[in-house]
């Protein structure tokens, strides 16, 4: 089952990893700015982490011969590490002392969705389910959205 989500992983693959590079390159712009926040850098590392995410388990996914179950336990344990910075960024906007920055969930939601999709994913293809590889597929796509979100953030809202 895997081998025919090879163009597909090979795509996001290449894709993922690009847009790692480039989310830098955006924090880069406004670096001076970014390392004033706290929570903007870390709400940086979790995108760049969650893109990680899906570059790995893209890359995983074009390992000739992987045996669904290892893939699904990997898939699992690469979501995890992925979800220390997420959680590390959500604590940060937790208790950040700018009670507008609290009221928004959204600033830390977002970046949940990819690794929840990844170990759904993962649990799925585990247990021998195929749906796992859609669910893959959507945490691949959800992480591209959440880091476009924070480059947006770095790139532009820092600003204002």
């Amino acid at each position: 089952m895997v081998e025919g989500w090879s163009e597909f992983n090979v795509a996001m693959a290449g894709a993922t990893a690009a847009l790692a590079g480039l989310v830098i390159v955006a924090a880069s712009v406004n670096i001076s700015e970014i390392v004033k926040s706290r929570t903007l850098t870390a709400r940086l590392l979790a995108g760049i982490a969650a893109l990680l995410l899906a570059l790995a388990v893209s890359a995983l996914g074009l390992v000739p011969g992987i045996d669904e179950a290892w893939f699904g336990a990997v898939t699992v344990v690469v979501a995890l590490l992925a979800s220390v910075f997420q959680v590390h960024a959500t604590r940060l906007i937790a208790t950040d002392p700018n009670p507008e920055d609290r009221a928004r969930p959204l600033k830390y939601l977002i970046g949940f969705l990819p690794i929840l999709a990844y170990l759904v994913a993962g649990a799925l293809v585990w247990l021998g389910h195929p749906a796992g590889f859609y669910a893959a597929a959507a945490g691949c796509l959800l992480a591209i959205l959440s880091a476009v979100v924070v480059s947006w953030v770095a790139l532009v809202e820092v600003l204002r």
